[in-house]
Protein backbone atom coordinates (compact mmCIF):
# COMPACT_ATOMS: atom_id res chain seq x y z
CA UNK A 1 0.00 0.00 0.00
CA UNK A 2 0.97 3.52 -0.80
CA UNK A 3 -0.20 5.02 2.46
CA UNK A 4 -0.42 2.83 5.33
CA UNK A 5 -1.77 5.12 9.02
CA UNK A 6 0.49 3.27 11.74
CA UNK A 7 4.32 3.42 11.96
CA UNK A 8 6.55 0.76 12.79
CA UNK A 9 6.52 0.78 15.88
CA UNK A 10 2.31 1.50 16.58
CA UNK A 11 2.09 -1.88 14.49
CA UNK A 12 4.66 -3.32 17.01
CA UNK A 13 2.64 -1.88 19.85
CA UNK A 14 -0.62 -2.98 18.40
CA UNK A 15 0.85 -6.90 17.96
CA UNK A 16 2.10 -6.45 21.24
CA UNK A 17 -1.28 -5.73 22.80
CA UNK A 18 -2.97 -8.72 21.57
CA UNK A 19 -0.19 -11.17 22.15
CA UNK A 20 1.13 -11.61 18.54
CA UNK A 21 4.48 -11.54 16.46
CA UNK A 22 3.28 -10.40 13.31
CA UNK A 23 0.45 -8.78 10.97
CA UNK A 24 0.38 -12.55 9.07
CA UNK A 25 -0.23 -14.37 12.77
CA UNK A 26 -4.24 -12.39 12.30
CA UNK A 27 -4.34 -14.73 9.94
CA UNK A 28 -3.16 -17.80 11.38
CA UNK A 29 -6.87 -19.37 11.85
CA UNK A 30 -7.03 -19.99 7.54
CA UNK A 31 -5.88 -22.91 6.55
CA UNK A 32 -2.75 -22.96 4.74
CA UNK A 33 -4.10 -24.44 1.91
CA UNK A 34 -6.72 -22.00 1.34
CA UNK A 35 -4.07 -19.15 1.58
CA UNK A 36 -2.01 -21.16 -1.09
CA UNK A 37 -4.93 -20.93 -3.29
CA UNK A 38 -5.56 -17.53 -2.79
CA UNK A 39 -2.08 -16.35 -3.62
CA UNK A 40 -1.96 -18.39 -6.99
CA UNK A 41 -6.30 -17.55 -7.87
CA UNK A 42 -5.05 -13.33 -7.06
CA UNK A 43 -2.42 -13.92 -9.61
CA UNK A 44 -3.23 -10.70 -12.25
CA UNK A 45 -3.33 -11.71 -15.97
CA UNK A 46 -3.23 -9.34 -18.67
CA UNK A 47 -6.44 -7.30 -19.24
CA UNK A 48 -8.72 -7.65 -21.71
CA UNK A 49 -9.51 -4.97 -24.29
CA UNK A 50 -13.06 -3.12 -23.95
CA UNK A 51 -14.34 -4.73 -26.04
CA UNK A 52 -12.96 -8.50 -25.32
CA UNK A 53 -14.23 -7.63 -22.07
CA UNK A 54 -18.41 -6.62 -22.81
CA UNK A 55 -18.54 -9.84 -24.75
CA UNK A 56 -17.04 -12.01 -21.58
CA UNK A 57 -19.49 -9.96 -19.37
CA UNK A 58 -22.48 -10.53 -22.18
CA UNK A 59 -21.87 -14.27 -21.63
CA UNK A 60 -22.00 -14.76 -18.01
CA UNK A 61 -25.52 -12.51 -18.49
CA UNK A 62 -26.75 -15.58 -20.52
CA UNK A 63 -26.17 -17.83 -17.79
CA UNK A 64 -28.96 -15.67 -15.92
CA UNK A 65 -32.34 -17.32 -14.82
CA UNK A 66 -35.22 -15.18 -17.24
CA UNK A 67 -38.07 -13.71 -16.55
CA UNK A 68 -39.80 -16.71 -17.51
CA UNK A 69 -39.93 -18.99 -13.94
CA UNK A 70 -42.32 -18.80 -11.55
CA UNK A 71 -40.67 -18.33 -7.91
CA UNK A 72 -42.19 -20.50 -5.11
CA UNK A 73 -38.78 -19.29 -3.04
CA UNK A 74 -38.61 -17.70 0.16
CA UNK A 75 -36.59 -18.33 3.65
CA UNK A 76 -35.90 -14.77 4.08
CA UNK A 77 -35.96 -13.06 0.53
CA UNK A 78 -38.95 -12.69 -0.97
CA UNK A 79 -40.24 -11.87 -4.36
CA UNK A 80 -42.97 -8.75 -3.49
CA UNK A 81 -44.25 -6.44 -5.80
CA UNK A 82 -42.32 -3.37 -5.80
CA UNK A 83 -44.11 -0.10 -7.16
CA UNK A 84 -42.54 1.49 -9.73
CA UNK A 85 -43.29 4.32 -7.82
CA UNK A 86 -40.48 3.37 -5.25
CA UNK A 87 -37.75 2.75 -7.80
CA UNK A 88 -38.50 6.57 -8.78
CA UNK A 89 -38.45 8.51 -6.20
CA UNK A 90 -35.41 6.50 -4.34
CA UNK A 91 -33.65 6.79 -7.39
CA UNK A 92 -33.78 10.91 -6.88
CA UNK A 93 -30.10 12.37 -7.11
CA UNK A 94 -30.38 13.82 -3.73
CA UNK A 95 -31.22 10.44 -2.55
CA UNK A 96 -29.09 7.86 -4.92
CA UNK A 97 -26.41 9.81 -4.83
CA UNK A 98 -26.10 11.04 -0.92
CA UNK A 99 -23.62 10.12 1.41
CA UNK A 100 -23.49 9.91 5.21
CA UNK A 101 -25.20 13.01 6.10
CA UNK A 102 -22.58 14.46 8.48
CA UNK A 103 -23.56 18.26 7.54
CA UNK A 104 -27.38 19.10 8.70
CA UNK A 105 -27.32 22.51 6.99
CA UNK A 106 -27.09 20.59 3.91
CA UNK A 107 -28.39 17.55 3.98
CA UNK A 108 -32.17 17.96 5.62
CA UNK A 109 -33.68 15.75 2.91
CA UNK A 110 -31.65 12.77 3.24
CA UNK A 111 -32.33 13.19 6.79
CA UNK A 112 -35.87 13.79 7.19
CA UNK A 113 -36.12 10.43 4.75
CA UNK A 114 -34.65 8.65 7.40
CA UNK A 115 -36.37 9.91 9.86
CA UNK A 116 -39.62 9.21 8.45
CA UNK A 117 -38.23 5.37 7.77
CA UNK A 118 -37.69 5.37 11.40
CA UNK A 119 -41.02 6.44 12.25
CA UNK A 120 -42.61 3.92 10.31
CA UNK A 121 -40.92 1.18 11.58
CA UNK A 122 -42.07 2.32 14.82
CA UNK A 123 -45.49 2.60 14.02
CA UNK A 124 -45.00 -1.22 11.91
CA UNK A 125 -44.08 -2.78 15.33
CA UNK A 126 -45.11 -0.53 17.95
CA UNK A 127 -41.54 -0.29 19.62
CA UNK A 128 -40.25 3.31 20.86
CA UNK A 129 -37.49 3.74 18.58
CA UNK A 130 -36.00 2.14 15.98
CA UNK A 131 -31.91 2.95 14.57
CA UNK A 132 -31.29 4.71 10.86
CA UNK A 133 -31.15 0.61 9.91
CA UNK A 134 -28.53 -1.86 9.29
CA UNK A 135 -26.98 -4.42 6.76
CA UNK A 136 -29.44 -6.88 7.13
CA UNK A 137 -31.12 -9.35 9.45
CA UNK A 138 -28.45 -11.30 10.73
CA UNK A 139 -26.16 -8.87 11.60
CA UNK A 140 -29.43 -6.92 13.37
CA UNK A 141 -29.76 -10.06 15.46
CA UNK A 142 -26.21 -10.18 16.20
CA UNK A 143 -26.25 -6.38 17.02
CA UNK A 144 -29.22 -6.86 19.19
CA UNK A 145 -27.75 -9.69 21.33
CA UNK A 146 -24.69 -7.44 21.75
CA UNK A 147 -26.45 -5.04 23.32
CA UNK A 148 -28.49 -7.11 25.48
CA UNK A 149 -25.13 -8.38 27.13
CA UNK A 150 -23.97 -4.71 27.58
CA UNK A 151 -27.04 -3.80 29.11
CA UNK A 152 -27.37 -7.19 31.61
CA UNK A 153 -23.60 -8.02 31.35
CA UNK A 154 -24.43 -11.49 31.25
CA UNK A 155 -22.74 -14.55 28.94
CA UNK A 156 -25.22 -16.49 27.75
CA UNK A 157 -27.88 -16.35 24.24
CA UNK A 158 -30.62 -18.76 24.12
CA UNK A 159 -32.11 -18.86 20.64
CA UNK A 160 -34.71 -20.87 18.76
CA UNK A 161 -34.37 -23.76 16.44
CA UNK A 162 -36.83 -21.79 14.17
CA UNK A 163 -34.78 -19.05 13.28
CA UNK A 164 -33.10 -18.75 10.14
CA UNK A 165 -30.08 -20.84 10.36
CA UNK A 166 -28.40 -17.90 8.02
CA UNK A 167 -29.45 -15.55 11.01
CA UNK A 168 -27.45 -18.47 13.50
CA UNK A 169 -24.24 -18.71 11.65
CA UNK A 170 -23.61 -14.89 11.77
CA UNK A 171 -24.85 -15.09 15.79
CA UNK A 172 -22.08 -17.32 16.50
CA UNK A 173 -20.04 -15.75 14.30
CA UNK A 174 -20.26 -12.15 15.82
CA UNK A 175 -20.49 -14.19 19.44
CA UNK A 176 -17.73 -16.44 19.65
CA UNK A 177 -15.27 -13.55 19.28
CA UNK A 178 -17.33 -12.40 22.75
CA UNK A 179 -16.57 -15.82 24.39
CA UNK A 180 -20.80 -16.00 24.80
CA UNK A 181 -22.53 -19.43 25.08
CA UNK A 182 -24.87 -19.83 22.58
CA UNK A 183 -28.03 -22.10 23.60
CA UNK A 184 -30.56 -23.48 20.74
CA UNK A 185 -33.67 -24.20 22.18
CA UNK A 186 -35.84 -27.37 20.40
CA UNK A 187 -38.79 -26.52 18.15
CA UNK A 188 -42.09 -28.66 19.30
CA UNK A 189 -43.73 -31.42 16.76
CA UNK A 190 -46.24 -28.13 15.88
CA UNK A 191 -42.92 -26.34 15.20
CA UNK A 192 -43.23 -23.75 17.52
CA UNK A 193 -40.67 -23.06 19.97
CA UNK A 194 -40.90 -24.93 22.96
CA UNK A 195 -42.17 -23.04 26.14
CA UNK A 196 -41.79 -26.29 28.15
CA UNK A 197 -38.01 -26.75 27.77
CA UNK A 198 -37.44 -22.69 27.81
CA UNK A 199 -38.28 -22.59 31.15
CA UNK A 200 -36.03 -25.38 32.17
CA UNK A 201 -33.21 -23.99 29.76
CA UNK A 202 -33.22 -20.34 30.91
CA UNK A 203 -31.14 -19.23 34.13
CA UNK A 204 -29.79 -16.26 35.54
CA UNK A 205 -26.69 -16.34 33.17
CA UNK A 206 -29.36 -15.81 30.68
CA UNK A 207 -28.50 -12.39 28.61
CA UNK A 208 -31.33 -12.67 26.21
CA UNK A 209 -34.03 -15.33 24.21
CA UNK A 210 -34.19 -15.06 20.64
CA UNK A 211 -37.29 -15.90 18.81
CA UNK A 212 -38.25 -15.50 15.08
CA UNK A 213 -42.09 -14.56 13.89
CA UNK A 214 -42.92 -16.62 11.64
CA UNK A 215 -40.14 -18.60 12.15
CA UNK A 216 -37.59 -20.01 9.27
CA UNK A 217 -40.58 -22.76 8.60
CA UNK A 218 -43.48 -20.23 8.43
CA UNK A 219 -45.17 -21.15 11.71
CA UNK A 220 -46.38 -18.43 13.79
CA UNK A 221 -45.90 -18.40 17.05
CA UNK A 222 -48.44 -18.96 19.23
CA UNK A 223 -46.96 -18.37 23.02
CA UNK A 224 -45.13 -14.90 22.17
CA UNK A 225 -47.05 -13.79 25.30
CA UNK A 226 -45.90 -16.51 27.66
CA UNK A 227 -42.40 -16.69 26.45
CA UNK A 228 -41.92 -13.22 27.32
CA UNK A 229 -43.26 -13.43 31.13
CA UNK A 230 -41.19 -16.57 31.14
CA UNK A 231 -37.84 -14.49 29.85
CA UNK A 232 -38.76 -11.16 32.04
CA UNK A 233 -39.34 -13.43 35.05
CA UNK A 234 -35.52 -14.57 34.80
CA UNK A 235 -34.60 -10.76 34.35
CA UNK A 236 -33.45 -11.18 30.53
CA UNK A 237 -34.42 -9.72 27.69
CA UNK A 238 -36.42 -10.51 24.69
CA UNK A 239 -35.67 -10.22 21.35
CA UNK A 240 -38.14 -10.98 18.16
CA UNK A 241 -36.93 -11.28 14.62
CA UNK A 242 -39.55 -10.21 12.42
CA UNK A 243 -41.04 -10.92 8.69
CA UNK A 244 -42.69 -7.27 7.96
CA UNK A 245 -45.12 -8.12 5.38
CA UNK A 246 -46.85 -10.57 7.98
CA UNK A 247 -47.27 -7.62 10.57
CA UNK A 248 -49.99 -6.43 8.08
CA UNK A 249 -52.10 -9.10 10.23
CA UNK A 250 -50.34 -10.13 13.03
CA UNK A 251 -50.20 -8.12 16.51
CA UNK A 252 -47.20 -5.95 16.47
CA UNK A 253 -44.51 -7.07 18.51
CA UNK A 254 -44.73 -4.39 21.42
CA UNK A 255 -47.75 -6.35 22.46
CA UNK A 256 -45.49 -9.09 23.57
CA UNK A 257 -43.33 -6.53 26.27
CA UNK A 258 -40.73 -7.51 23.00
CA UNK A 259 -37.31 -5.81 23.93
CA UNK A 260 -35.69 -5.58 21.18
CA UNK A 261 -37.19 -6.21 17.75
CA UNK A 262 -34.78 -7.04 14.57
CA UNK A 263 -36.32 -8.45 10.95
CA UNK A 264 -34.70 -8.24 7.26
CA UNK A 265 -36.25 -4.84 5.50
CA UNK A 266 -36.11 -6.75 2.00
CA UNK A 267 -39.56 -7.45 1.57
CA UNK A 268 -40.68 -3.78 1.84
CA UNK A 269 -40.05 -2.22 -1.98
CA UNK A 270 -36.60 -4.10 -2.34
CA UNK A 271 -34.96 -5.96 -4.79
CA UNK A 272 -33.61 -9.46 -4.13
CA UNK A 273 -30.72 -8.71 -6.24
CA UNK A 274 -28.47 -11.72 -5.88
CA UNK A 275 -28.61 -11.67 -1.79
CA UNK A 276 -28.17 -7.48 -1.38
CA UNK A 277 -28.14 -4.51 -0.72
CA UNK A 278 -30.69 -5.49 1.86
CA UNK A 279 -31.82 -4.05 4.68
CA UNK A 280 -31.32 -4.84 8.57
CA UNK A 281 -34.53 -3.32 11.16
CA UNK A 282 -33.73 -3.00 14.84
CA UNK A 283 -36.13 -1.30 17.25
CA UNK A 284 -36.18 -1.04 20.96
CA UNK A 285 -38.07 0.68 23.91
CA UNK A 286 -36.46 4.34 24.94
CA UNK A 287 -34.69 2.60 28.01
CA UNK A 288 -32.04 0.65 25.72
CA UNK A 289 -31.82 3.51 23.20
CA UNK A 290 -28.08 4.76 24.10
CA UNK A 291 -27.34 0.37 23.53
CA UNK A 292 -28.25 0.72 19.49
CA UNK A 293 -25.83 0.42 16.98
CA UNK A 294 -25.59 2.91 14.45
CA UNK A 295 -27.22 6.17 14.49
CA UNK A 296 -30.70 7.90 15.17
CA UNK A 297 -32.25 10.53 13.07
CA UNK A 298 -34.19 12.72 15.21
CA UNK A 299 -36.54 15.79 15.01
CA UNK A 300 -35.83 19.34 16.35
CA UNK A 301 -36.85 22.90 15.88
CA UNK A 302 -34.51 25.43 14.21
CA UNK A 303 -33.96 29.46 15.59
CA UNK A 304 -35.96 30.54 13.05
CA UNK A 305 -38.90 27.92 14.62
CA UNK A 306 -38.55 25.80 11.74
CA UNK A 307 -38.74 21.53 12.01
CA UNK A 308 -35.37 20.56 11.14
CA UNK A 309 -33.29 16.79 11.51
CA UNK A 310 -29.94 15.74 12.63
CA UNK A 311 -28.11 13.34 13.56
CA UNK A 312 -29.64 12.48 17.62
CA UNK A 313 -27.49 9.95 18.15
CA UNK A 314 -24.39 8.28 15.67
CA UNK A 315 -22.35 6.10 18.80
CA UNK A 316 -20.20 4.87 15.86
CA UNK A 317 -17.04 3.78 15.96
CA UNK A 318 -15.70 6.26 12.95
CA UNK A 319 -17.13 9.04 15.61
CA UNK A 320 -16.57 10.15 18.72
CA UNK A 321 -17.07 6.77 20.75
CA UNK A 322 -14.68 5.32 19.22
CA UNK A 323 -13.68 2.65 21.10
CA UNK A 324 -16.08 2.76 23.38
CA UNK A 325 -18.93 2.55 20.46
CA UNK A 326 -21.60 0.12 20.35
CA UNK A 327 -20.71 -1.59 16.79
CA UNK A 328 -18.62 -1.52 14.16
CA UNK A 329 -21.18 -0.62 11.77
CA UNK A 330 -20.31 1.64 9.18
CA UNK A 331 -23.32 2.62 7.44
CA UNK A 332 -26.71 2.65 7.63
CA UNK A 333 -28.12 1.60 4.21
CA UNK A 334 -29.70 4.50 3.54
CA UNK A 335 -31.18 3.98 -0.05
CA UNK A 336 -32.47 0.67 0.99
CA UNK A 337 -34.20 2.44 3.92
CA UNK A 338 -35.49 5.54 1.99
CA UNK A 339 -37.02 2.53 -0.17
CA UNK A 340 -38.47 1.29 2.60
CA UNK A 341 -39.98 4.40 3.78
CA UNK A 342 -41.40 4.96 0.04
CA UNK A 343 -43.02 1.44 0.04
CA UNK A 344 -44.42 1.75 3.69
CA UNK A 345 -45.56 5.36 2.77
CA UNK A 346 -47.12 4.23 -0.63
CA UNK A 347 -49.52 0.86 0.56
CA UNK A 348 -50.28 2.55 3.97
CA UNK A 349 -52.12 0.04 6.47
CA UNK A 350 -54.89 -1.31 4.63
CA UNK A 351 -52.18 -1.47 1.56
CA UNK A 352 -49.99 -3.64 4.04
CA UNK A 353 -52.67 -5.74 5.50
CA UNK A 354 -54.44 -6.48 1.77
CA UNK A 355 -50.88 -7.78 0.47
CA UNK A 356 -50.62 -9.77 3.78
CA UNK A 357 -53.92 -11.30 3.43
CA UNK A 358 -53.17 -12.48 -0.16
CA UNK A 359 -50.04 -13.82 0.70
CA UNK A 360 -52.01 -15.64 3.40
CA UNK A 361 -54.95 -16.81 0.96
CA UNK A 362 -52.79 -18.31 -1.59
CA UNK A 363 -50.34 -20.20 1.20
CA UNK A 364 -53.25 -21.99 2.41
CA UNK A 365 -54.83 -22.78 -0.78
CA UNK A 366 -51.45 -24.12 -2.28
CA UNK A 367 -51.46 -25.86 0.90
CA UNK A 368 -54.93 -27.47 0.81
CA UNK A 369 -54.42 -28.44 -2.95
CA UNK A 370 -51.39 -30.06 -1.66
CA UNK A 371 -52.71 -32.29 1.09
CA UNK A 372 -56.19 -33.12 -0.49
CA UNK A 373 -54.69 -33.57 -4.31
CA UNK A 374 -51.64 -34.46 -4.22
CA UNK A 375 -52.05 -36.97 -0.73
CA UNK A 376 -48.53 -34.70 0.33
CA UNK A 377 -48.09 -34.35 3.75
CA UNK A 378 -46.98 -31.45 5.81
CA UNK A 379 -44.46 -31.19 8.31
CA UNK A 380 -46.07 -29.22 10.21
CA UNK A 381 -50.25 -30.20 9.57
CA UNK A 382 -51.39 -28.58 13.15
CA UNK A 383 -49.85 -25.67 12.96
CA UNK A 384 -50.65 -22.37 12.01
CA UNK A 385 -48.65 -20.23 9.36
CA UNK A 386 -48.90 -17.45 7.63
CA UNK A 387 -47.25 -17.54 3.68
CA UNK A 388 -44.85 -20.44 3.79
CA UNK A 389 -44.66 -23.89 4.96
CA UNK A 390 -42.97 -27.35 4.95
CA UNK A 391 -43.89 -30.19 2.36
CA UNK A 392 -42.56 -33.87 2.62
CA UNK A 393 -41.41 -34.97 -0.75
CA UNK A 394 -41.46 -38.77 -1.96
CA UNK A 395 -38.29 -38.53 -2.43
CA UNK A 396 -34.81 -36.32 -2.68
CA UNK A 397 -35.70 -32.97 -2.49
CA UNK A 398 -32.95 -31.88 -4.95
CA UNK A 399 -34.10 -34.72 -7.52
CA UNK A 400 -37.87 -32.94 -7.42
CA UNK A 401 -36.66 -29.35 -7.71
CA UNK A 402 -34.54 -30.13 -10.55
CA UNK A 403 -37.74 -31.49 -12.44
CA UNK A 404 -39.51 -28.80 -11.19
CA UNK A 405 -36.90 -26.05 -12.65
CA UNK A 406 -37.06 -28.20 -16.02
CA UNK A 407 -40.56 -26.58 -15.94
CA UNK A 408 -39.49 -22.97 -15.52
CA UNK A 409 -40.58 -23.51 -11.87
CA UNK A 410 -37.93 -22.38 -8.47
CA UNK A 411 -40.07 -25.06 -6.31
CA UNK A 412 -39.18 -24.26 -2.75
CA UNK A 413 -35.84 -24.74 -0.85
CA UNK A 414 -34.66 -28.14 0.17
CA UNK A 415 -34.10 -28.09 3.56
CA UNK A 416 -31.53 -30.57 3.35
CA UNK A 417 -29.69 -27.22 2.33
CA UNK A 418 -29.31 -26.10 5.80
CA UNK A 419 -30.25 -29.36 7.55
CA UNK A 420 -28.61 -32.92 5.81
CA UNK A 421 -31.26 -35.03 8.16
CA UNK A 422 -34.19 -33.67 6.10
CA UNK A 423 -33.49 -34.24 2.67
CA UNK A 424 -37.25 -34.78 1.21
CA UNK A 425 -38.57 -32.02 2.56
CA UNK A 426 -38.54 -28.44 0.53
CA UNK A 427 -39.82 -24.76 2.52
CA UNK A 428 -42.74 -23.54 -0.23
CA UNK A 429 -44.02 -19.48 -0.06
CA UNK A 430 -46.32 -17.65 -1.58
CA UNK A 431 -46.38 -13.94 -2.20
CA UNK A 432 -48.97 -11.93 -3.87
CA UNK A 433 -46.78 -12.30 -7.40
CA UNK A 434 -48.33 -15.58 -7.39
CA UNK A 435 -51.29 -15.74 -8.79
CA UNK A 436 -54.05 -18.37 -8.93
CA UNK A 437 -52.81 -19.19 -12.46
CA UNK A 438 -49.73 -19.83 -10.97
CA UNK A 439 -50.22 -21.92 -8.55
CA UNK A 440 -52.60 -24.14 -10.14
CA UNK A 441 -49.91 -24.53 -12.83
CA UNK A 442 -46.97 -25.63 -9.72
CA UNK A 443 -50.02 -27.94 -8.34
CA UNK A 444 -49.64 -29.91 -11.61
CA UNK A 445 -46.21 -29.84 -12.42
CA UNK A 446 -45.59 -31.15 -8.89
CA UNK A 447 -47.93 -33.99 -9.07
CA UNK A 448 -46.80 -34.99 -12.80
CA UNK A 449 -42.94 -34.75 -10.93
CA UNK A 450 -43.90 -37.12 -8.05
CA UNK A 451 -46.14 -39.57 -10.16
CA UNK A 452 -42.55 -40.62 -12.39
CA UNK A 453 -40.98 -41.83 -9.38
Amino acid sequence: MSYIPHTPSEIEELLSTIGLKSIEDLFSDIPEEIKTKAKENFKIQASNSEIELLEEIKTIAKKNVGKDYISFLGGGAYNHYIPPFVKMVSQFPTFYTSYTPYQPEISQGVLQAIFEYQSLICDLTGMDVANASLYEAGSGIAESALMCIRINNRKEVIISEGLNPEYILTLKTYLKAQDIKVIELPLNKNGETNIELLEKMISNNTSCVILQNPNFFGIIETKLKEMSEIIHKNNALFILSIYPISLGILRPPSEYDVDIVVGEGQSLGIPLAYGGPYLGILATKKDFIRQMPGRIVGETIDLEGKRGFVNTLQTREQHIRRAKATSNICTNEALSAIMAGVYLSLLGKKGLKRVAEICFSRAHFLKDKIEKELNLELSYPNAYFFNEFVVKLPEDSTVILKKLEERKILGGIPLSKFYPDRNKEILIAITEKNSIGEIEYYLKALKEVTKEN
